[in-house]
Order: structure tokens, then sequence, then C-alpha cells
């Protein structure tokens, strides 16, 4: 008996241990997921300045995350935003399946932007599913449910080929998803950022035409030409 209650203390020891370690290196591990895993993923460079996770509740920040274009597109970057708050079950860190309470994005800036093949958001759900491969990603991984998913205060623009990198400001209505991957037992990481990119761009769908869009620097076009004809008269 004394053996076996020496094994379990060592088993709890070693349990305690882990959690430790995982909740002092939380930050880091996060921090490097994001920019290398993302980066891979979406075939765009994803950098971030912190993540600050409080080991003791699991709640904290991610600052200043930024993901850049996919070759291809002119303006700067598709998203930039300067605060996410985060709220992580720590104590399922340690298991298979991480579960994070809360996501919130607070005013991110986005940018739409359309291609001569495609749209910026097509390209990166186009990179994460090859990423993926046509299993939908490994499903041995670590895995992931997101209980709640905000994204809310946007401030969004669009462009297109035509318009050299230049944006024009459009409304884009809040999101919230709720208990993503819960069904299937969790999904990677992979599938979330599909689940997310997916999201965003039927807002953007929804908030922008660009057959419209390109009717109206047209029009524009036309005027100042106009305009430039009548000095002359």
């Amino acid at each position: 008996m004394r053996k076996i209650a020496a094994a379990l203390l060592l088993f709890v020891a070693l349990i305690g241990a882990a959690l430790f370690w995982l909740s002092g290196n939380i930050d880091g591990l996060i921090k490097d997921a994001l920019e290398n895993y993302g980066s891979a993923m979406t075939q765009a460079k994803v950098s971030v300045n912190a993540v600050k996770i409080a080991p003791a509740d699991g709640k904290g920040t991610i600052s200043n995350l930024a993901i850049a274009n996919p070759a291809g597109f002119k303006t700067a970057y598709a998203l930039k935003v300067g605060r996410i708050d985060i709220d992580i079950d720590i104590a399922s860190v340690a298991t298979d399946v991480i579960v994070i309470r809360r996501i919130a994005v607070v005013a991110p800036d986005v940018i739409y932007e359309k291609g001569e093949a495609m749209t910026n958001f097509d390209a990166i759900q186009k990179n994460i599913a090859a990423y993926l491969g046509p299993a939908g990603g490994k499903k041995e991984g670590r895995r992931l449910i997101v209980e709640l998913l905000t994204i809310r205060d946007a401030k969004a623009q669009a462009s297109a080929a035509f318009m050299n990198g230049k944006t024009v400001s459009l409304p884009l209505p809040d999101i919230t998803l709720k208990n993503i991957g819960r069904a299937k037992g969790g999904i990677t990481p992979g599938e979330l950022g599909q689940e997310v990119a997916g999201a965003l761009k039927a807002k953007l769908t929804g908030a922008v035409s660009f057959d419209r869009l390109m009717k109206s620097a047209g029009d524009a076009l036309d005027k100042a030409g106009s305009a430039i004809k009548g000095l002359f008269k």
C-alpha cells in the first residue's frame, strides 16, 4: 500500500511539475505557434509582439498580431489587431484537447483585396486547405475547442487590383462564433484558422461588391475626364 501511495504521490507531483512548466512557458509557446505555424499555414507572414497569459487563471492578451497578404496582392496586410483577449482553461493545457473559453478580437483592421484571380482571404483559405491536406489535417495532434469567439468594432477596407494598393472604407458587422470544434471533439489549429477566415470572408463578401466598386471608379474617371475636357472649351 505504501508503494502504491508513493507511486500515486510521484504521479501527482509529475503532473504538477508538467502543469507548472506549461504555465510558465505558455506565453512563448503560443507566440511561437502563431508566428511559425500561422505563417506556414497561410503562406503569409504572421507576427506577434507579445503574449501574456496569467498561469493562475489562464486569462491574458495577445498584443499586436499582424497577418500579411499572400504573394500577389498589393495592400500591406490582410489583418492587424492591437489586442486579442484570451481565456484558456489551464487544466486542459496538459490534455489532448485544449479548451479556450473565450477569444475576443478587439477593433481589428481588415483589408479585403480582390486580385486578378481571387481575393486575399480566398488565397489564405486555399493555402490553409493545402497545408492541411485532403484529410483536413492530422487528427493525432493537439486539438482545440473554442467556446466563444468574437470579432467586434472592426475597421474594414476594400481594394482591387486596379486600385494599386489604395483602399476604401466599409462597414463590417460584429462576428460571434460559439463552441467551435465541440461537435468534433476538438479541431486542429489549422481548422480553427479556416473557421475564422471563412467567417471574416462571409461578412466581407456581404459588405462590399467589387463590381460596384469598379463601376464607381469608372464613373469617377469619366467625371474627371469630362472636367479636364471642360477646361479646353
